[in-house]
């Protein structure tokens, strides 16, 4: 795989905000999907977009701002590589230690039935995920994807 090239000017840019509402989930999935349908993108490709962006978003639905409304934050940027940017923030809780929070099966609400797999969800379906998080700030998760045959060249 060539190396992703997200550090040039993106040729594209979406921006998105929307209000932490589990019905905004599907939304954000599929505004993000579509934007990114221009650069070539495999069936599997926007799959994996679709999928990484609802996981994403709903960590910041029910994680963020468990128990209140808050805005969520999504821009995606596209390169003229047939790489994608995502990243979606909040202004949430925050994450107390991200590092074991990107554990597989770890969860900071043992009562649910929450799997505790959201991290790993996302980072199995894309090139590059990285958190950052502040308590009480909130919280910046950051995904990249090279598209189509552009991951194969």
């Amino acid at each position: 795989m060539k190396k992703t090239d997200t550090k040039s000017t993106p040729i594209n840019t979406l921006k998105l905000t929307l209000p932490s509402l589990s019905v905004n989930e599907g939304i954000a999935r599929t505004v993000t999907a579509a934007f990114c349908a221009y650069l070539g993108p495999t069936a599997t490709d926007i799959a994996d977009i679709k999928c990484a962006v609802s996981e994403a978003v709903t960590n910041c639905i029910v994680h963020a701002y468990k128990n209140t409304v808050g805005m969520i934050y999504i821009t995606a940027e596209a390169f003229s590589s047939s790489t994608v940017k995502i990243t979606i923030r909040d202004k949430g809780c925050g994450i107390a230690d991200v590092k074991q929070a990107r554990v597989p099966l770890f969860t900071t609400d043992a009562e649910s039935e929450r799997s505790g797999l959201g991290f790993t969800v996302m980072e199995s379906f894309m090139d590059k995920l990285y958190v950052r998080s502040k308590i009480g700030r909130g919280t910046v998760v950051t995904m990249i994807k090279r598209l189509g045959n552009a991951a194969t060249e």
